[in-house]
């Protein structure tokens, strides 16, 4: 096998679109809109997403939430449907609504406290994000392998579906 198969076969197993069910976002804020932006630009720049059982991506997400369930919705970018799945949002809920009461303490902060405050409610925040993305990335553990910052990434898009206006 020649040094070039692996590194394109790592090239395939990534995200090369992700949408997000319009139906399903809230209407968002500023700060709010600028997360999904930026957590949407970073993902596709860089990740690592393999769907468990195959290998000739890249692939495009979409995600939506259908009652209490987030869908992963996983296709070829062709639009061939690869697999689709269901997680229980229940296990996330609680560290989703952690994670929404530490931003909006955040972001009064950026505007009005000193860097000292801004910079240990940072710290909170980031740490809850870390907890968000282990959790998401458990669940995701046997159908789709990502690595940390994918799972950052895909947690802050979760946290932006599950956000209601």
């Amino acid at each position: 096998m020649s040094p070039e198969k692996p590194a394109a076969a790592a090239t395939q197993q990534r995200l090369a679109a992700v949408t997000l069910d319009e139906e399903t976002i809230g209407r968002a804020n500023a700060d709010v809109e600028h997360e999904r932006e930026v957590a949407i630009y970073d993902l596709l720049e860089k990740n690592s997403f393999a769907p468990a059982g195959h290998e000739r991506g890249p692939y495009a997400l979409h995600l939506s939430i259908n009652g209490n369930r987030l869908v992963f919705d996983i296709r070829l970018t062709d639009g061939t449907p690869v697999v689709a799945h269901l997680f229980s949002l229940t296990p996330l809920r609680r560290i989703v609504k952690d994670y929404y009461m530490i931003c909006d303490s955040y972001y009064q902060a950026i505007r009005t406290a000193t860097p000292d405050k801004i910079e240990a409610i940072d710290m909170g925040r980031r740490a809850i994000h870390n907890d968000g993305s282990q959790i998401l990335m458990e669940r995701l553990k046997g159908k789709v392998t990502v690595d940390i910052d994918t799972a950052r990434r895909l947690f802050t898009l979760l946290c932006v579906l599950h956000w209601k206006g």
